[in-house]
């Protein structure tokens, strides 16, 4: 790029940056930056639900700036500027000129997909920028014929492994695409297997820590598609292609078309045609294609710029995308503050009858988008955990217990500030962090869930309602925290009874 074009996307990559910073802590944590954060606790090569990457970056934030929402939002953020200019940087190897830089750095700040991944400490922004570096290098490759960037790739694959899974699918998607298209001969390149013989030596940690504990991917991957997947409706995911990019959809799309119609770069649409596919035949969550959307939005950006010579029509092009999604701006990331969204949300179907955002994994409607009511309730809850804690006489025989990891997480990373214990929870990671057995006999049990169970009913004398989260607006709303103590019988038997049965 020229120094004109590089200074627009550094402006664009900072501007980016700040408008993430901005609003990064008018909601509390997210239920899953809770638990990432927590796995910074417990640095490891593999973890129950994901690979071990954002466990590491945690524990290097967490150590460096903290663990507040802000801490937690930060590595975001500044990832946020810079596939601002990664997503440049592509345009400008797609042939793209000022109009197309322009464009696509406005359409990465503002769709709602972009605008919402990276807002939260989660794979998903990690996932996004690696998908989008990997089919940068391969257009680099079959630009240049370098075979030093399919050392690159082969690099960039292997620590994308390590950040999630989902990347295996867009590896396969590419190769297909390549096998089918007039740039097959890169399969008979020997870089091309050094490649993956570094991605692979790169990932195998990892995999061997999935084989020493029995793949519990699998077993993630099951209940995932039990409770959540099946609920996927197949219109709904393809109609969210278009709304996760909203205005600049026009240009995602334009991007499959210009792939498409290109000798050179149809690899790329047929990539992403074969990751939608694929996604919607298997029932995938709608955000799990939106690594493709930065390089459709290159593509697509170019493509407008080709056929759209009038200086007017550009303008109109480069202003009414980001004036028509201002109005949205909440379903992608919390301008408001709690009441201010329930409120835009609630005007929303008042006025034009639309409950966008809203739905749930279940299925079911709630006041806010799932997210957000997940970024709701932790500080209320682990108030009243505190509370119960502090009227513990001897907290050396005290034990924690939390259901979900929501509730864990919160009690590990806000607890720290009220100098609460490690927490207990049978739920994700957490179960490889219990302790095997129990130093001293428990007398005093504090209990976070829904409701009470019959076997802490029967086990405990004594047990003192303390209270349960009141925010109605919460996904937690209604979780209960309960004192229980004086046992019947032998807390630590009914501890390894537990154990046992996992």
């Amino acid at each position: 790029m020229d120094k004109r074009n590089t200074f627009i996307v550094l402006v664009f990559s900072v501007t980016n940056i700040l408008f993430h910073l901005i609003f990064s802590c008018n909601l509390e944590y997210h239920r899953d930056e809770l638990l990432y954060f927590s796995l910074g606790d417990h640095l490891s090569t593999g973890y129950y639900s994901v690979p071990p990457m954002i466990g590491w970056i945690a524990f290097v934030m967490k150590n460096l700036f903290g663990n507040s929402v802000f801490a937690v939002r930060l590595f975001p953020a500044i990832l946020s500027g810079f596939l601002v200019y990664l997503t440049a940087l592509s345009v400008k190897e797609l042939g793209g000129k000022t109009f197309a830089i322009i464009v696509s750095c406005l359409g990465i700040i503002f769709m709602p997909v972009t605008l919402r991944a990276y807002h939260l400490f989660q794979p998903v922004h990690i996932d996004i920028f690696f998908w989008t570096l990997i089919l940068f290098l391969t257009i680099k490759y079959f630009k240049y014929k370098n075979n030093t960037v399919l050392i690159y790739l082969g690099v960039v694959v292997g620590l994308s492994v390590l950040n999630k899974y989902l990347v295996v699918l867009l590896i396969l998607s590419l190769l297909l695409s390549i096998s089918l298209t007039d740039k097959r001969k890169l399969l008979q390149n020997k870089y091309l297997y050094l490649s993956f013989i570094i991605s692979i030596t790169i990932f195998l940690p990892n995999f061997l820590w999935q084989y020493n504990h029995g793949f519990p991917v699998f077993s993630h991957m099951t209940e995932l598609n039990e409770t959540q997947l099946a609920n996927v409706d197949r219109w709904y995911f393809l109609s969210d292609q278009l709304l996760m990019g909203f205005t600049f959809s026009i240009f995602t799309v334009a991007g499959i078309l210009f792939f498409l119609k290109n000798k050179s770069y149809r690899y790329l649409g047929l990539t992403s045609i074969f990751v939608i596919g694929t996604l919607l035949f298997l029932r995938g969550k709608s955000y799990y294609t939106i690594g493709m959307f930065p390089i459709l939005l290159a593509g697509g950006s170019v493509y407008i710029e080709k056929i759209v010579k009038d200086w007017r029509l550009r303008t109109l092009f480069i202003i009414l995308p980001v004036l028509l999604v201002l109005p949205i701006l909440p379903l992608g990331v919390p301008i408001f503050k709690q009441d201010g969204l329930v409120n835009f949300f609630q005007k929303l179907e008042d006025k034009h009858g639309l409950i966008m955002g809203r739905r749930f994994e279940d299925g079911s409607i709630h006041s806010l988008p799932q997210d957000y009511a997940d970024m709701l309730g932790w500080e209320e809850l682990v108030m009243k955990v505190t509370i119960a804690f502090n009227e513990i006489p001897d907290k050396s025989q005290a034990l924690i217990y939390a259901e979900n990891y929501g509730q864990a997480g919160a009690i590990n990373i806000i607890g720290k500030k009220y100098d609460l214990p490690s927490v207990v929870s049978f739920n994700e990671s957490f179960i490889y962090w219990i302790p095997n057995r129990l130093e001293n006999d428990i007398r005093y049990f504090i209990y976070v869930n829904d409701e009470l169970g019959d076997d802490i009913q029967a086990l405990f004398q004594t047990i003192v309602h303390i209270g349960e989260v009141t925010n109605i607006h919460a996904r937690e709303y209604g979780t209960t925290v309960y004192l229980c103590s004086n046992p019947r019988s032998s807390f630590s038997l009914f501890y390894k009874e537990i154990l046992d049965q996992l």
